[in-house]
């Protein structure tokens, strides 16, 4: 594991010691207008032959909105495929309807529950609930899941210890959640709330998540749980939720959506998930493979844009990647250990930037990866990719 870390720290900051600019950068807007495709196409991206390690600007811009129309309800993933989808990107709301047929859940990011005192509680969010759109995804797909992802919103660690500490605040918390879930008819609920804690009160906050999801079992509701990576990244240490965690929580919980993205960070810039970092974060958590269908592993349809001065880096996505491309025309770089294209480019007063995306190749290679380990996949988030990439799911 040490030489792994090491290794993916070196990767990191190649880029910023001896990346150059390519010559075609200074000749930003010398060119005509970029064409994109408005058509879709009987072809996949695949047999485009798309799905590339040297794949230029131009052809990106010129293929992106293009995916394969007869094949849209195809699956080429045979594992669990959960869509995470956000109200301020109604794209994703589009791309749930058009490729339901490639999920078996979809999570939109909707609610939050807060704690109104003892065994009161209240749930918002629901205002973004829209019921005609589950019906027409539900119309798409007949085995899909729709299961809200739901936040421990405001709660303070008091809160947290008075639940804890009572049996009837935890039934109270299962039966409100139940309840939601029939009212508003969802599938179930995707919980968000084990990084909220820490490493503190891991014993306690099992208990709650299990009686959790005996009672949305019994409901015949799913029960999906969001972990950190197993893998702090940047380091060989273990994460917030280790082999220990997983082990108690395997057989009570229908899937763990693994959040093995986000590796690096404005004062550490560099690739979003590295290969090698995603596939140990997977074994660590169960090296014996006896769970690995219940674990989603993490993918990543947004980038990131950094500061070679290490002072800034923001989240990029699909829209602004192709502007991006388009204003600079630059040469993609892939970086074979990572597995992981990017580019660089120049801001007329804000320096040397770098930009890492996910590509056809980088989700092929994922992908390759999750059906090698046995996993599923769960994609954050789906109106903020492109849309031939869903001709690989």
């Amino acid at each position: 594991m040490r030489l792994l870390c090491a290794s993916l720290s070196l990767a990191m900051v190649y880029w910023l010691a001896e990346g150059t600019l390519s010559k075609t950068d200074a000749k930003k807007g010398a060119t005509k207008k970029m064409e994109e495709k408005k058509l879709h196409s009987d072809k996949n991206v695949q047999d485009r032959g798309l799905v590339v390690v040297d794949p230029k600007a131009k052809d990106i811009i010129l293929e992106h909105k293009s995916y394969c129309s007869k094949k849209m309800k195809e699956r080429h993933f045979s594992g669990d495929v959960l869509g995470y989808i956000t109200p301020w990107n109604n794209h994703g709301y589009d791309i749930a309807k058009i490729f339901g047929n490639k999920f078996t859940l979809i999570s939109p990011v909707w609610l939050q529950v807060k704690r109104r005192g003892k065994e009161r509680f209240q749930f918002t969010g629901l205002h973004d609930a829209d019921q005609g759109w589950m019906k027409d995804v539900r119309k798409t797909s007949k085995n899909i899941k729709i299961v809200p992802r739901i936040l421990f919103d405001g709660w303070t660690y008091q809160d947290f210890e008075s639940v804890f500490g009572s049996e009837d605040e935890i039934e109270e918390l299962s039966k409100n959640m139940v309840l939601l879930a029939k009212n508003e008819n969802f599938d179930g609920f995707v919980v968000e709330v084990w990084s909220q804690l820490g490493n503190q009160k891991q014993t306690e906050l099992i208990h709650l998540l299990t009686h959790l999801s005996e009672a949305l079992h019994e409901a015949q509701l799913k029960f999906i749980l969001v972990i950190p990576p197993a893998v702090a990244a940047g380091t060989n240490q273990p994460g917030m939720f280790t082999k220990r965690e997983f082990d108690q929580l395997a057989s009570a919980v229908d899937s763990f959506s693994l959040m093995t993205y986000d590796y690096s960070a404005p004062h550490r810039p560099g690739p979003n998930s590295p290969l090698p970092w995603v596939r140990a974060c997977v074994e660590v958590l169960d090296p014996d493979s006896k769970w690995r269908k219940k674990i989603l592993l993490g993918l990543n349809f947004y980038g990131m844009d950094y500061s070679a001065l290490g002072t800034s880096g923001d989240p990029i996505l699909g829209s602004r990647y192709i502007e991006t491309l388009k204003e600079h025309k630059p040469k993609i770089v892939w970086d074979e250990q990572i597995a992981e294209h990017y580019f660089e480019y120049k801001k007329n007063k804000g320096g040397k930037h770098a930009v890492f995306y996910p590509t056809l190749k980088s989700i092929q290679l994922r992908l390759e990866l999750a059906k090698e380990l046995g996993t599923g996949i769960s994609i954050w988030e789906l109106g903020q990719g492109l849309d031939y990439f869903y001709d690989l799911l």
